[in-house]
Formats: structure tokens, sequence, C-alpha cells
């Protein structure tokens, strides 16, 4: 009877368990696929959110960002694959805080907008080794538009009747303060590998 050696045996359950890293060209794809699942959440978003306060102003409109927002997430995750939300250190939603990755992503495309970067342009990704294996991790600025303003301004200038909302909707609010063109949040998608 013939010995097989025990490095021939454990080499394929060796080469199983790492798994590699996707190449240059896979995550661009990865990248574009994030991109434009991105993109379809703020344009739904927003279409949503400017017709709502066109029929019930922007007090009336803050459920659509409460309730709203999150479902049309998760349809847009099921329907793409990806695991994507909306976070910020400076949330509204306690569900938006953002992880570990998020936050250094967010801080790195500030840096980057500090830097003369157009706001609408600034995004990264990168594969990440986690506990449950390699993840791919993609981040999209949310740039503060001037419609943002209304809900997310400076709190000397949003309106009473939005104040009265955000306080009884978002009790531990940190959404204020911003001005055009800063970066509110990110849009955080994943996907395992």
């Amino acid at each position: 009877m013939r010995k097989t050696p025990w490095i021939a045996l454990g080499l394929p359950v060796l080469l199983a368990g790492c798994a590699s890293v996707p190449t240059a060209e896979e995550q661009a794809a990865m990248a574009a696929d994030a991109r434009k699942a991105s993109g379809a959440l703020v344009q739904q978003l927003g279409g949503e959110l400017r017709a709502a306060i066109g029929e019930k102003g922007a007090d009336g409109a803050i459920g659509v960002c409460k309730e709203r927002a999150p479902r049309i997430a998760a349809d847009l995750s099921k329907s793409s694959g990806f695991k994507i939300t909306r976070v910020s250190p400076k949330n509204r939603n306690p569900a938006g805080v953002p992880d570990a990755w998020e936050a250094q992503a967010q801080a790195a495309l500030e840096k980057r907008l500090a830097a003369g970067e157009k706001p609408d342009t600034l995004e990264t990704w990168e594969v990440v080794k986690t506990t449950q294996g390699k993840v791919f991790r993609y981040a999209k600025a949310l740039p503060v538009q001037p419609l943002c303003l209304t809900c997310h301004g400076d709190p000397a200038t949003i309106a009473d009747g939005v104040k009265a909302r955000l306080a009884a909707e978002y009790p531990f609010d940190k959404a204020t303060g911003y001005a055009p063109g800063m970066i509110r949040g990110i849009v955080s998608i994943q996907r395992p590998l």
C-alpha cells in the first residue's frame, strides 16, 4: 500500500481556505456595481424627498428619510447583492452609526475634499479581512446639497416646524450644522467574497 504524504492531502484544504484577493480589475468591476447601487439609492431617495417636500412641506417630509430611506436601501440590497446603508459620525438615526472602517473611510474622503477634490466624485473601496472572511467594502461621500440644509443646516436657520419634528422623531440628533459641499456621511456598501 502506497502512503500519500501529508502535504499532498493538506495542500488542497489549505488552498481552499486561502481565497485570493480579487484582482484590481475585479475590484474595479465591483466598485462600478457599488457606484451604481449608491447612485440609485441617492437618486430614489432624493426624488421621494423632493416630492414629499412639495406635497407636505419640509417638516412633513422628514418621514421619507426616517421610514423610506431604510426601505429603499433594503430593496436595493436585495436586488444588488450588496449590503447598502447610510452612515455618519454625526448621525440622526441611531442605526446610522459608522463602524471603524466606515469612520476611517469618511475621514479619508474628508481629507481628499479638503485637498480640493470635488465632493460628488469622492469614493473609496478595498477588500477587508474579517473574522467571517474577506469582504469588499465601498464608501461614497454624501455631499451636502442646498436641499439638505433644510434639515441639516445651521440650527439657527432651520424652521421651527422642522426643529420640532426633528426633536420628536430624533431626540438624540447630531446631524445639523452642515454647509453646502461638506460631507454629511457616506453610502456604505459591503459584499462578502
